[in-house]
């Protein structure tokens, strides 16, 4: 079928507020260039980068978290020239959306004409041959380039990866961001079978994913969250959830632990860092992937120094990580969280409806 000369998408017109989100339906549809395939979008998941990126909240500028009104009304401190993950610039307007799922309906010169049709899952990262791990090197679907808030998407063929299965396009986005981060927030730590983790923030995308990944590798899994989602992290298969407002929570933690811990996965950050790195044993590990709570902590170096901590950041993740997820979804060992879909057209609502974390997974929008 011919592909429509134009289409509904979300454009982010600039860093700020949620009024710079403005839905369009005169978007031209992209057409692949060489090497690369256009995806039909089936559904898109929301992400914390989301929300980063159109506040430019990665800009050192800001010292504060997420807040709520932060999040509505953008950060007046904020440098657009440093608003992307990397510290740079981005280029507006901008299609975000990180977390597609959808179908092949047009390729490229050089991609094989039989990849039409094939049900794909988008890897986000954009990687490139040398040092992967070099920002400079390295692109983020939906942030040095369109993402998926829209009806059509393009990326290069490589990064979209078939998948087999009986779960909905809705289902398969809360997969690609979530789970590759978290892949990487754990491999950074080299948790081992019989292990006690802890995570900080459990009930979010990036925590839900980490709990079953970490209990995959046969680990005890000890969630930081709110009391009220104590029942669905069970369910997922915590052994054990302490309340995110516990007045000394490394008390909390080496209670539910029956001691000292051995890892501890952060996605929170601000006031709950050094609780988490008390609790950790002599030689235990630290790892973290983003800090909603806040960037700026206090620090005793005392804790790293005389305990041997390892303290690792995870950002960019190694080729192949979502691949791997894949195949893990394929195979039935990973299962959706999904929360909420809302539709395209109500993408302010569903980013309104993301930062108030009242939600176990992750947030769906859909064409």
């Amino acid at each position: 079928m011919p592909l429509p000369e134009t289409m509904t998408a979300a454009l982010l017109l600039g860093h700020g507020g949620l009024d710079r989100i403005a839905i369009r339906d005169d978007v031209p549809v992209p057409r692949p260039p060489a090497g690369e395939v256009l995806v039909r979008v089936g559904a898109c998941g929301l992400n914390n980068t989301d929300i980063n990126t159109r506040t430019a909240w990665y800009s050192t500028a800001v010292s504060e978290g997420i807040t709520a009104d932060g999040g509505r009304e953008g950060f007046a401190e904020a440098e657009a020239s440093a608003g992307s993950w990397g510290s740079a610039a981005v280029s507006f307007p901008r299609v975000q959306g990180a977390d597609v799922a959808g179908r092949i309906v047009a390729v490229g010169e050089g991609v094989a004409a039989c990849r039409i049709g094939e049900r794909v899952m988008i890897d986000p990262w954009l990687l490139t041959p040398g040092d992967w791990m070099d920002p400079s090197r390295s692109g983020y679907f939906g942030s040095e380039c369109d993402g998926g808030f829209a009806e059509y998407t393009k990326v290069r063929s490589e990064n979209a990866i078939v998948v087999n299965c009986a779960l909905s396009d809705a289902e398969l986005a809360t997969f690609p961001c979530a789970y590759t981060t978290a892949e990487n927030l754990v491999s950074r730590t080299n948790l081992q079978p019989g292990e006690t983790v802890v995570i900080a923030g459990a009930s979010g995308g990036v925590g839900s994913a980490a709990i079953q990944l970490c209990r995959l590798r046969g680990a005890r899994v000890i969630g930081i969250a709110a009391s009220s989602k104590t029942e669905q992290l069970v369910a997922l298969g915590v052994d054990a959830v302490i309340d995110r407002n516990s007045e000394d929570l490394e008390t909390a933690i080496r209670t539910a632990a029956d001691g000292a811990i051995d890892v501890a996965l952060d996605v929170v950050g601000g006031a709950g860092v050094m609780p988490l790195l008390r609790a950790l044993r002599q030689g235990g590990r630290y790892s973290s992937s983003g800090a909603i709570a806040g960037p700026m902590v206090d620090f005793d170096l005392r804790a790293l120094i005389y305990k041997d901590l390892q303290l690792t950041g995870a950002t960019i993740v190694p080729p192949g990580t979502m691949a791997r997820v894949v195949r893990l979804i394929e195979q039935g060992r990973l299962k959706p969280l999904l929360a909420q879909t809302f539709p395209l057209r109500n993408l302010v609502q569903a980013q309104e409806a993301f930062m108030a974390k009242r939600h176990v997974g992750n947030i769906v929008v859909v064409p």
